[in-house]
Parts: structure tokens; C-alpha cells; sequence
């Protein structure tokens, strides 16, 4: 690594001394900066850049042509930080120039601002996520019940048919639920999800089930919250930064809330919002306890998976888009817009699905009706073995934004940054059971 003696002292910007370089990124059609996405790398850095790194004083700044006095500090967080092996690093690309982009370290005489929070919250003991003191979500990992409700809005007109007939006695599918993210807001503090709505009181904003849990010959319902529950162990770990803020989460998927089945570990990144939106990680492990355990969607042909129950807004567009098989790359998105409540502009959610994932890409599955849209997991008609010691890793990326929905260029770039090899590649704390 190529060493320099850097000096800078500029009103309104941190003042910073020596250090060393650098940090390339290629950004070769311009995507990275354009949509201000999170990238990440490793580097071995120097004992005193370690130490400015754990104070919160390490950042880098753009190498550049212009005037020098004009560029401004990048802030950076650590996923890893080690004086003895590589720590990797990320930052939020700021706009620029497309191709080869290089930055320099700096060590700053002050702390950069944690502005990305998530804590306990001490009323509900749920988890809150917050961005310069803005919310973000909350991720309920302790039992919610029916009475915790705080979605108060009337429900959505349903549709019951021969492929739903559950929801003929709604009521009792009205259990408390947990690992799940409620609320989610919009960039301007808008309520984006629904929890507890009348006509499918299991639907609960973000989460992650499945309709057909099957254990030996048994089968059991996790999306309805029937025979097969997600139960916290207790093991939580939270990460606050200038950059992102991070939940990792292990639950324990219990067969008549007695026998660990599966073990699943969630994590949940969101980083800083930008001009361009909002972006939240979501990344997945599901591990096999016992023997003869499968997941299928709703008779292997309908919903299951990643599930999005949105509140119901006025002019509401819902879209997908998956490329035929012979495009590389084979891109697949989806997005639900329009006036929410509490806003007086539109906004929206995309989700977008990684290449990595098994059976990608995964079926769109739309209910308008009920304000949903999920991409489907596993294939159609078929069931996924969650094999014993064998893990099940899913990723997706959550995308709120401002206005309808993005246009059909800056949707591809999206897709292209959470699917680079520059993309932070989120890595999991917790070791898998045996």
C-alpha cells in the first residue's frame, strides 16, 4: 500500500493529519456513485490507523484533479476491525465520476457521529432502529400481541378463495407473533408496513416464513402461525456507526413450541439515507436440527418466503420485473408505491432478489387486494430440505425511495450495485448448531 503525508484544515470540515492511501473502486458505468451504495473491502491498516478506526476517527476522501480544499470527508465503519488481520471497511460511494475512483485514509482529530442507531426500546423491549434520530424500523424480536397492535388503520378488502380458504375464520390465526420487522417507515416517517390487519391477522409487516413447514410426515404452518413458531434464544447483537446500524438475531424455529427444528440467524443492515433513498440489507441462515425437515411455498405453487404486507396507499402501483433466462445479467426486481398515509407526496418500496440465492430467480407473487408483492422461495413445486448441519443462506435488499417508482435504468443499476463484487457481503457472529 502506497504511503503519503496528507495535511488538510478547512472550516466546517474535520481536520486531518498524516495517514496512509488508499481505497480503489471501480465503478465502471457509473452505477455505484449513482445510486450512493454501500461498498466494502478489506485492508491491513496500521497499528495507529486501528486505533483511529476504534475511536471513530478514520475516514478517506477522494483523490481528485481539482482543488484539493474542495473535497470532503467520506465517512467509514468497520465490520471488522483487527491490528493482526484484514479489517474490512464500508462507506457510501458518493456521486462521481464513472471508471476507476481512488481515496485516500485520514485520521481526524475528532469523532465522526454515529448517526446510525439501533437499541432496545425500554417501553416494548423491541428493537429500534433509527437514523440521525429519524426512525427506521423496528424489529420486534420479544412476543407481540394483539394488544401491542399499533397499526390502527382499517383493513384492506380481502378476496377468499379456493386457494386461501383458511381465512373463511380469520380469528384464529390472531396469535402472537415475534421476529418480524414492524413498523417500517418511509423517508419521511410514513408507516410503509401493516401488522395485525383484520382480514389475515398473521400478516405481519417483513418477515420471513413459510406456509408448508413439513417435520417427518407432520406439517406445520410458520407463515400462520400454526404448529411451527420462531422463538428468540436471546442471542442479539446490535451495531451502531456513521455508516449502517446492524441487528443479528437468533431465533429457534420450535415444533408445538417444544422441538428445535431449525435454527435461524437474521441479520438486518440499514445504511445512512441518501438523496437517493434508503437501503436495508436483509440476509438469512436457516440451519436443520433434526432429520426430515422441508419448507415449501403455499401447495408448493403459491406464496412463502420473504413476505411484504404494506399499508394501502392511494394510487397504488405495484410492478415486477425478472429478465428472460438468456439476458446476463439476469436482473429481478419488484415495487409497491403511492400516496401513504401521513405523507403528502408518494414513496415506495423495491425488493430486490440476489443472484446467489437458491432457485433464483424466485417467482413474484402479488395479492393488490392486500398491498403485497414477495419474490417466492423455493421453486415452484417443489420443497427445499433443510438438510441437518447444512445451511440455507438468503439475501435481498430493501429499497425506499421517494416518488413512483424508480425508472427502468436507475432499477438496473440497484439490482447491479447489491449484486457486485464491491457490495458488503453481510457475514454472520453466531456458529451454527449442531
Amino acid at each position: 500500500m502506497k504511503k503519503s503525508i496528507c495535511f488538510l484544515l478547512l472550516s466546517g470540515f474535520v481536520m486531518l493529519i498524516s495517514c496512509e492511501s488508499g481505497w480503489v473502486v471501480k465503478d465502471k458505468n457509473g452505477s455505484l456513485g449513482k445510486t450512493d451504495a454501500p461498498v466494502a473491502k478489506s485492508f491491513s491498516l496500521t497499528q495507529n490507523q486501528v486505533v483511529a478506526a476504534q475511536e471513530g476517527r478514520l475516514v478517506v476522501t477522494e483523490n481528485s484533479t481539482s482543488n484539493f480544499g474542495a473535497e470532503k470527508v467520506i465517512p467509514v465503519q468497520f465490520e471488522i476491525l483487527s491490528p493482526d488481520t484484514k479489517s474490512q471497511a464500508v462507506m457510501l460511494l458518493p456521486d462521481g465520476k464513472s471508471g476507476k475512483r481512488s481515496f485516500r485514509w485520514f485520521e481526524s482529530k475528532t469523532k465522526i457521529k454515529n448517526i446510525m442507531e439501533v437499541k432496545e426500546d425500554i417501553e416494548s423491549g423491541q428493537i429500534i432502529m433509527s437514523d440521525d434520530g429519524k426512525p427506521v424500523l423496528r424489529y420486534n424480536y420479544k412476543t407481540v400481541y394483539e394488544k401491542d397492535a399499533i397499526d390502527t388503520l382499517a383493513a384492506n378488502k380481502y378476496i377468499v378463495t379456493a386457494n386461501d380458504t383458511f381465512m373463511a375464520n380469520p380469528s384464529i390465526y390472531a396469535v402472537a407473533r415475534s421476529n418480524y420487522i414492524h413498523p417500517l417507515y418511509g423517508l419521511n416517517g410514513e408507516l410503509l408496513t401493516r401488522d395485525w390487519s383484520k382480514d389475515h391477522p398473521h400478516h405481519r409487516g417483513i418477515y420471513w416464513a413459510w406456509p408448508e413447514v413439513k417435520f417427518g410426515s407432520q406439517l406445520g404452518d410458520l407463515h400462520a402461525l400454526q404448529i411451527v413458531f420462531a422463538r428468540p434464544t436471546g442471542k442479539i447483537k446490535l451495531q451502531n456507526g456513521p455508516v449502517f446500524a446492524q441487528i443479528e438475531a437468533e431465533n429457534l424455529w420450535m415444533w408445538r413450541d417444544s422441538i428445535p427444528i431449525v435454527q435461524e440467524i437474521a441479520i438486518i443492515r440499514s445504511y445512512h439515507a441518501t438523496s437517493k433513498g434508503r437501503i436495508i440489507d436483509l440476509t438469512f441462515r436457516f440451519v436443520g436440527l433434526k432429520d426430515s425437515v422441508s419448507i415449501a411455498r403455499r401447495g408448493t405453487k403459491f406464496y412463502g418466503g420473504l413476505n411484504v404486507r404494506m399499508q394501502t396507499p392511494k394510487k397504488q402501483v405495484i410492478s415486477v420485473s425478472t429478465d428472460s433466462s438468456n439476458i446476463v445479467p439476469l436482473r429481478c426486481w419488484s415495487d409497491l408505491s403511492g400516496l401513504f398515509s401521513g405523507a403528502d407526496k408518494s414513496s415506495g418500496l423495491m425488493v430486490l432478489q440476489h443472484k446467489q440465492n437458491p432457485d433464483y430467480p424466485g417467482d413474484w407473487i402479488q395479492y393488490p387486494e392486500l398491498s403485497w408483492v414477495q419474490p417466492t422461495f423455493p421453486a415452484f413445486g417443489t420443497r427445499y430440505t433443510l438438510n441437518r448441519g447444512k445451511s440455507l443462506i438468503l439475501r435481498f435488499r430493501l429499497f425506499i425511495h421517494a416518488g413512483n417508482k424508480p425508472d427502468s435504468e436507475l432499477s438496473k443499476m440497484l439490482w447491479d450495485v447489491f449484486n457486485s463484487d464491491a457490495a458488503p457481503k453481510l457475514s454472520f457472529s453466531f456458529s451454527e448448531m449442531e
